[in-house]
């Protein structure tokens, strides 16, 4: 392929969404039948994810001539919050998944890709091991590709959050190559016996991602596996913000499903209230209603931000280099955008159903709660404070927005006194 001639074969374009989604939506309702249990009894959904395998899920972005479903990204994310809102723990779980596929899919115009499509096809499943472990100062990287004792390319360290990898077959990997002095993806195998994870993840909310410690001791990995870091696909930040959103508006959508039933069903109301039964009682229709709406808006704010998000893609095939940057900077806004206002929705209407029913409603046994934990850690993941700095900062005085940012500890943090500056 290449920047001037275009195959349109060779892109993910579209696809009847209808037809793909009929195809999953039965994994997603047997999906849904165990998400309370597994809530309740904090139980990793690995045989949920089998199923997906088993169907091909993780192919849905492969162009169709590859053997994919060929979804253009409106209609993965669309896809997603479907599942998400069957679980939305089992769609973080596949982010990694999802982005390792999408920097493979920019990669096929100069290099072809059909060894990883063909993997993909076969169900093989990405998951993400970027951030060190420890009070690693920001921008360090201890993660290395090293040659070994024998001449061979080897990679050692230890990471955390590495959502998804416990269920996987591959981790798309960040470390620093020491052998050609840069940072790399490298894509480990997870199967090989240097490779542990840990499912110490102890966050309040989505419990079962598998967002724990990863470890690797003398772990081999081929050449070809490791990637530029610097050619990584340039739209990278807002895709996974974009993952966020649709795993919110899930979490908003099955809020408001499950909330509604409560209602449906409750037999007990209030002296003061307004009606005989909770399902005729004017203020409680009107919270329903509120949340209703949130939902939607949520959602309506999502697929946006995916169509700016599929021209970035198209962009990358169709456009000089200063119109991708265009529709790259264009995503990035916007699903900064997304983010603030979704968060911000989905927070708010995962809280005020609660209005919904009375003291019952936080009985262990409903988990009701799990939504707005669930909820509140996705949001967490990225500060919305930052990002609507960089949007005002960007609005006012045209500043570039951050596509590639990192944490890590401070450089000053161990030197500084903490001295507090509040009166008696």
């Amino acid at each position: 392929m290449s920047n001037t001639q275009i195959d349109y074969l060779e892109l993910s374009t579209s696809a009847n969404y209808e037809l793909v989604a009929e195809k999953y939506r039965p994994i997603f309702d047997k999906i849904a039948e165990g998400t309370l249990q597994r809530e309740t009894e904090i139980i990793l959904p690995f045989e949920p994810i089998q199923w997906l395998k088993k169907v091909g899920f993780g192919a849905v972005r492969i162009p169709v001539k590859y053997g994919g479903d060929g979804l253009s990204l409106p209609q993965l994310f669309q896809l997603l919050t479907e599942l998400a809102k069957a679980d939305s723990n089992v769609i973080q779980a596949l982010r990694g998944h999802f982005a390792f596929v999408e920097d493979r899919l920019i990669a096929h115009r100069d290099h072809n890709q059909q060894v990883w499509f063909n993997r993909f096809v076969a169900g093989d499943l990405v998951g993400n091991a970027w951030t060190e472990v420890g009070s690693v100062k920001i921008g360090d990287v201890l993660t290395r590709v090293t040659r070994g004792a024998q001449g061979q390319l080897e990679v050692n360290g230890s990471k955390y959050y590495s959502t998804g990898s416990i269920f996987a077959d591959w981790i798309d990997l960040y470390a620093y190559d020491d052998v050609n002095q840069r940072p790399v993806i490298a894509a480990v195998n997870r199967h090989d016996r240097g490779v542990s994870v840990l499912d110490d993840w102890d966050g309040f909310g989505q419990k079962t991602t598998g967002s724990g410690t990863l470890t690797l001791n003398k772990v081999p990995v081929e050449e070809s596996h490791l990637i530029a870091f610097e050619d990584r696909f340039k739209y990278q930040t807002a895709y996974y913000q974009q993952f966020h959103l649709a795993t919110l508006t899930g979490i908003a959508q099955s809020a408001v499903e499950s909330f509604s039933h409560e209602v449906r069903e409750r037999k007990r109301i209030f002296s003061h209230g307004n009606a005989d039964l909770a399902r005729h009682d004017s203020q409680v229709l009107q919270v329903i209603g509120q949340a209703s709406a949130q939902a939607y808006a949520s959602e309506a704010i999502t697929q946006k931000v995916a169509a700016s998000l599929q021209q970035a893609y198209l962009s990358h095939f169709e456009s000089t280099e200063v119109l991708e940057h265009q529709a790259n900077v264009a995503a990035e806004l916007e699903s900064a955008q997304g983010q603030v206002v979704v968060s911000k929705l989905v927070l708010d209407l995962t809280s005020n159903l609660f209005n919904a029913l009375s003291a019952s409603a936080s009985s262990r046994a409903k988990q009701l709660d799990r939504f707005w934990r669930n909820a509140r850690t996705v949001s967490s993941h990225n500060p919305i404070i930052y990002k609507e700095k960089a949007i005002g900062d960007w609005e006012v005085n045209g500043a570039d927005l951050p596509f590639v940012w990192q944490i890590g500890a401070s450089p000053v943090a161990d030197t500084t006194n903490h001295v507090s500056t509040k009166s008696a």
